[in-house]
């Protein structure tokens, strides 16, 4: 995963960063804490055969810089407010307004998303993994400390249909996961207007089927859609284990990625939400069918053999590990409704 020793220091001072920040008790804290991660993904960022990592690494940093100023300056203010009891009622909620858009700017939700793409484009499969999956946990934390209903359920509904809507014309698989990533945001925030609990829920099975299509990627050297179709001719097994938990991270039942999604769906409809609802449900349905229209091209379009011949396998140290992700992808929902009704 890291070529350097230095890379390992970066890396624990990345997660360091994210403690620091969802266990400060102030907002100065926090920002401290979103800083050094900031400052150590950098030089994870950048990688000496990759010329897109540098501009990419310029990108996030510019971008994060511009998020973090805005945070300080509001936290600022806030505290200053708390103290004089000056205007409190007038210019609260503005304040409030301005500390959310720092920490979705930093998430990469939509509408602030417009840098997340073009840096995941230009980043390796793990540091891919981080951005989408580690990077989100202070800003969400943060931002389930100071919700503003009505703000979120724009961000929500803008979340999940840019998401959606993005990852239509894409042939890039870092692009396609960059949108994916947009669109479960939008799910996590909703998921947060419930509970802290269920958010949290949904953003740990999103991190393992995230794992589980880039751990894949990376194993085979995938980035593009046609790679992915000219190799699977030869190895059926990881083409039926790659679109599955591809499948699974689209939502479709009875995958473990559906699991998440139902129990949003139902905590959401409890809260009489109904229109939110109808527009997650319907916009997400379009990120399914691309997912859906490259499993159809994979398995029947460009699928020459007629048989699983298994002496075409290609055997990898790591084949094992792959069938057993996908396993847990696949299964968990079947499993985890088996337990449920024999307890």
């Amino acid at each position: 995963m890291f070529k350097n020793l230095s890379n390992y220091l970066f890396l624990t001072t990345l997660i360091s960063g994210t403690l620091i920040s969802i266990s400060s008790n102030s907002w100065l804290g926090a920002w401290i804490g979103l800083e050094i991660n900031l400052l150590s993904f950098i030089p994870l960022m950048i990688d000496t055969n990759n010329l897109l990592s540098t501009e990419a690494s310029l990108k996030y940093f510019l971008t994060q810089a511009l998020a973090s100023a805005i945070f300080l300056f509001s936290s600022i203010f806030f505290i200053i407010q708390l103290n004089t009891f000056s205007m409190i009622n007038l210019n609260s909620n503005f304040i409030t307004l301005a500390i959310l858009s720092s920490l979705l700017l930093k998430s990469g939700a939509a509408p602030f998303h417009f840098w997340f793409p073009g840096v995941m484009e230009g980043l390796n499969w793990w540091n891919n993994l981080i951005l989408m999956t580690w990077q989100k946990i202070a800003p969400l934390m943060l931002c389930s400390y100071c919700l503003n209903f009505n703000f979120i359920f724009s961000i929500i509904i803008l979340s999940i249909t840019i998401g959606s809507l993005g990852g239509l014309n894409q042939t890039s698989l870092r692009k396609l996961m960059a949108f994916s990533s947009i669109n479960h945001l939008g799910w996590m925030l909703a998921a947060m207007i419930y509970s802290e609990n269920l958010w949290l829920t949904y953003f740990f099975i999103y991190t393992y089927l995230s794992f589980t299509l880039i751990f894949i990627f990376n194993l085979f050297k995938f980035f593009h859609l046609n790679q992915m179709f000219s190799f699977f001719n030869q190895s059926p097994l990881i083409k039926f284990s790659m679109f599955i938990s591809l499948l699974s991270l689209g939502g479709l039942p009875p995958f473990l990625g559906f699991l998440p999604k139902w129990m949003v769906i139902q905590s959401i409809s409890g809260m009489n939400s109904i229109f939110m609802l109808i527009v997650m449900v319907s916009f997400t349905l379009i990120t399914l069918f691309f997912y859906m229209r490259m499993t159809y091209a994979a398995f029947m379009l460009s699928y020459m053999e007629t048989n699983w011949n298994y002496k075409n396998f290609i055997i990898s140290k790591n084949m094992n590990w792959t069938l057993i992700l996908n396993f847990f992808s696949s299964m968990s929902l079947t499993l985890i409704s088996l337990i449920y009704l024999f307890l």
